[in-house]
């Protein structure tokens, strides 16, 4: 299934695809796309729903999960994009949060804030956990999963690396975490570590990678994660960018400074096209 929200910002109304494409609304028969809808049992009363006898729903779409409980971001997980960065391939997973009130929809505009010289992209795979738990064991995370998503990771850099602190600063302006257009539930997605996964500034392409090249794929962050806290329904993993970042472009970096369009997609998880304008 590939669910969405589809409204005005905070109005936003679950729907579901159908076979052609079209959006339905889902609101008659789950609250929205978030916590409980999102486990297994909450995904299985959707999907016995017949999409075709839903009322058809048009407009902008949101967030792909409402909601969101704890938004976790990995950093450097694939060793090519920690190379372009300077850094070591980590030994263990790099984890650092993003703020929620980041969250955007996959066609929001983004917004380079105030005092920003380095603003920066990074398209990553979503995870979003529809089974909650602690101490998972690496083969039971998969079955903890409820889908996936695109999401772009935007990232000031100057803010992240130069002033001081944790990362969360230089990634957690708003608008700096779009998410969707969809969750695409895991039974649609047969191996998360064979999804090609790229991003574009004004039609060039800098971003051009595979989940292939993850350092630790998604059922070891699952279960890893889960050992320092539990994950439950709704939670969102960012799993780590390939290269192709903005401060990685030699002989000198690229950072967006407003007016530019970015596009970025992940085979089978639908593609976001974000304006930049500056706030």
């Amino acid at each position: 299934m590939k669910l969405l929200r589809i409204g005005a910002p905070g109005q936003e109304k679950p729907a579901i695809l159908d076979a052609d494409g079209t959006a339905r609304d889902l609101s008659g028969i789950v609250p929205d796309i978030a916590g409980d809808v999102l486990t297994p049992e909450g995904l299985a009363k959707i999907a016995a729903v017949d999409p075709s006898t839903l009322p058809a729903i048009d407009g902008r779409i949101g967030p792909c999960v409402a909601g969101v409980g704890k938004f976790i971001c990995i950093g450097l997980n694939y060793a090519d994009h920690a190379a372009e960065s300077g850094m070591a391939v980590p030994e263990e997973p790099i984890m650092f949060f993003k703020a929620n009130s980041a969250i955007v929809g996959p066609n929001d505009d983004v917004l380079v804030p105030r005092g920003s010289d380095k603003c920066d992209w990074e398209v990553e795979l979503g995870v979003v956990i529809g089974k909650g738990g602690s101490y998972i064991a690496p083969e039971d995370a998969m079955s903890h999963v409820a889908g996936y998503c695109v999401i772009n990771d935007v990232s000031e850099r100057t803010f992240q690396l130069a002033r001081g602190g944790q990362w969360v600063k230089g990634k957690s302006a708003d608008t700096f975490g779009p998410i969707g257009p969809w969750l695409v539930t895991a039974d649609e997605v047969p191996d998360p570590q064979k999804l090609k996964l790229w991003l574009e500034v004004d039609g060039k392409r800098y971003q051009d990678g595979t989940t292939e090249t993850m350092v630790f794929g998604v059922a070891h962050l699952v279960h890893y994660i889960s050992q320092f806290m539990s994950l439950q329904p709704g939670d969102v993993i960012s799993t780590g960018t390939p290269p192709g970042v903005g401060m990685g472009i030699k002989p000198e970096p690229v950072f967006l400074k407003g007016g530019e369009t970015m596009r970025l997609g992940i085979e089978g998880l639908g593609e976001q096209t974000q304006k930049v304008g500056n706030a």
